[in-house]
């Protein structure tokens, strides 16, 4: 069974930073594409950044050259590094990771951006 457990969420001041990491286990195989995607009340969930299996990276507009999106192939671990945090960053972050054209999901970490 498939399980996705998420760290690292919390509160911080506008302008800050925050990681998260997200440990993918009962994968035996090579994951495809691991990635973050963010949801707050009343609004779809939305593409935050992924990440393949050969490197390649996509991040939506809003978060470029803010965050920073890596993975651990070893460890079957994804991270999102978010720097120069903004009140608008504010979400439930979850993970998703793709292993033969299956998602899963994360259980999600609230992240929450206020002075």
């Amino acid at each position: 069974q498939v399980q996705l457990v998420e760290s690292g969420g919390g509160l911080v001041q506008p302008g800050g930073s925050l990681g998260l990491s997200c440990a993918a286990s009962g994968i035996n195989n090579a994951i495809d594409t691991m990635g973050w995607h963010r949801q707050t009340p009343g609004k779809q969930r939305e593409l935050v950044a992924t990440i393949t299996s050969t490197g390649s990276l996509n991040y939506a507009d809003s978060v470029k050259g803010r965050f920073t999106i890596s993975r651990d192939n070893a460890k079957n671990t994804v991270y999102l590094q978010m720097n120069s945090l903004k009140p608008e960053d504010t979400a439930v972050y979850y993970c998703r990771v793709v292993r033969f054209g299956v998602g899963y999901w994360g259980q999600g970490t609230q992240v929450t951006v206020s002075s």
